[in-house]
């Protein structure tokens, strides 16, 4: 706990200071940085099972993304009568999200056709180089996405970090002090129902202080961390999944008392889209 303590002290004003102060184009570099690394982890869970990914394509490819969604936050909307409006990007040489998809799968289709490996190699890695952008590289992005949305973005990226921190803080506790029924015991033995709530309860605290300091609608940022937070729970269970499927405790060893990036990043993994995702909604309802 102590190493655990002492690492987050030290990320945690990095990370902080990176979203307030760093320019948008920094901060997608750093983003798309801890994207690899999770990948590289992802990829080597499959290869305790087996699956040996395209990983130099599918980071290409995730770098790609990154720069995709970082230039699709750089937007003009102009409004005109009748409801029409014409959308026109501010960034010269700007792609789009299903651009890189597209090449992904294509680049897939010809290293599996060129490939000197084995056929019966060529599904499985396709298999975890989809898997490994689709259910990393790609929900993660959305951490870009937030932080473009005007007048609030900063905000929210520090919204959906402070959510998840302080979720998985108060579950530790909860569930270590008051925890009795088990939540996922294949999965994860240690984590429990009451640990959950105690994690659901921390993210709406957020919202209410997140509500005073950027005068948003508290009810918007109630939904939305309410919905984060149970996004990013399933995230963490899934990551657990991968590991026990791969018989491993953690991802990797980067971040001392954390484990590998996958595991500090797993909850922010899906919050991120969904808290993205929400705020659109609730500000066009």
């Amino acid at each position: 706990m102590a190493l655990r303590i002492l690492t987050a002290a030290a990320l945690i004003p990095i990370v902080v200071g990176i979203v307030w102060f760093a320019p948008a184009a920094l901060l997608a570099a750093v983003a798309a940085g801890v994207a690899i690394l999770a990948l590289v982890e992802f990829f080597q869970l499959g290869e305790r099972l087996g699956l040996h990914a395209y990983s130099k394509w599918t980071i290409a490819c995730t770098v790609g993304l990154y720069y995709a969604q970082y230039s699709a936050g750089l937007t003009e909307t102009h409004e005109f009568g009748g409801g029409f409006e014409v959308v026109h990007s501010l960034m010269r040489g700007a792609i789009s999200i299903e651009a890189v998809l597209l090449f992904f799968v294509f680049g897939c289709v010809v290293i599996g056709l060129a490939t000197r490996r084995p056929l019966q190699d060529v599904l499985p890695a396709i298999a975890i180089s989809s898997a490994g952008l689709l259910f990393v590289a790609l929900p993660f992005s959305y951490l870009i996405r937030l932080n473009e949305i005007e007048r609030h973005g900063r905000e929210l990226v520090l919204f959906t970090l402070v959510l998840v921190w302080a979720g998985d803080t108060l579950a530790y506790f909860v569930g270590r002090t008051f925890g009795r029924l088990p939540m996922a015991p294949a999965l994860s033995p240690k984590k429990t129902w009451e640990g959950a709530l105690g994690n659901l309860f921390a993210s709406l605290l957020v919202a209410v202080g997140f509500a005073r300091w950027t005068q948003l609608d508290v009810t918007m940022l109630l939904v939305m961390a309410g919905l984060g937070n149970l996004a990013g729970q399933m995230g963490d269970l899934i990551e657990s999944a991968y590991k026990r499927g791969a018989a491993v405790k953690d991802s990797g060893t980067i971040l001392p008392g954390h484990g590998g990036m996958l595991d500090r990043i797993d909850a922010l993994m899906l919050a991120s889209p969904v808290v993205w995702a929400a705020y659109l909604w609730l500000v066009r309802a």
